[in-house]
């Protein structure tokens, strides 16, 4: 006879740390991690507070689970990227852009409430895999455009992933900073400019 499940499982084939853990990630994802208590997970998961201990060492590994889990719901509900070698370059190029700036606006309120708790952002450090974030697959892209020979043999590949990524940080930020969206920079014009400057860079003046 199979154990009987606790209450807040019934209907669910999730372990009470998985439960656990998929509870912090859609609370983080509705309300950010700014203030977020082991008591109020612990109401929405629907156990009591103490449990939490027996499943994780303590509420900085349960709060960098979670937000690994909602980095990945966010990944997967984005869909693909364009793979390299198929279509355009500067319509792949814009392409990433654009999802770096959604993905950015999604998951950065989440570290932003986490600030003041350095031990979960280095958890969740520990917790990463290589290859795993969107900007190692810009990279990828791009190296592989250059292999492709779509890309010129010495592009700056690095110099070209931090600023699209800076871009992307910094334009997300500004609107966290100024409490607003940030969807004023959410243009087709806006991305078209900084994809043509990636290509093409800035240039220096003939006279």
């Amino acid at each position: 006879m199979s154990p009987r499940k606790a209450p807040a499982l019934r209907g669910t084939d999730l372990s009470l740390r998985e439960h656990l853990i998929t509870t912090a990630a859609r609370l983080i994802a509705e309300r950010g991690t700014a203030g977020l208590t082991v008591r109020a997970i612990a109401r929405e998961a629907d156990v009591a507070d103490g449990v939490l201990y027996n499943h994780f060492a303590d509420k900085e590994e349960l709060l960098a689970l979670a937000l690994r889990t909602h980095l990945r719901t966010v990944v997967r509900d984005m869909g693909d990227l364009p793979a390299p070698g198929h279509g355009t370059v500067r319509g792949n190029l814009r392409a990433h852009i654009a999802y770096g700036l959604a993905f950015h606006r999604a998951v950065l309120p989440a570290f932003a409430g986490l600030i003041a708790q350095p031990r979960v952002l280095t958890a969740f450090a520990e917790l990463s895999e290589p290859g795993e974030h969107w900007r190692d697959r810009l990279h990828a892209y791009l190296r592989a455009e250059v292999e492709l020979g779509r890309l010129a043999p010495d592009a700056r590949v690095e110099a070209a992933t931090a600023m699209i990524v800076g871009v992307c940080h910094e334009t997300i930020l500004t609107g966290l900073l100024h409490n607003t969206s940030a969807r004023q920079d959410f243009t087709d014009e806006f991305v078209d400019d900084l994809a043509d400057t990636v290509l093409k860079g800035i240039g220096l003046s003939r006279t």
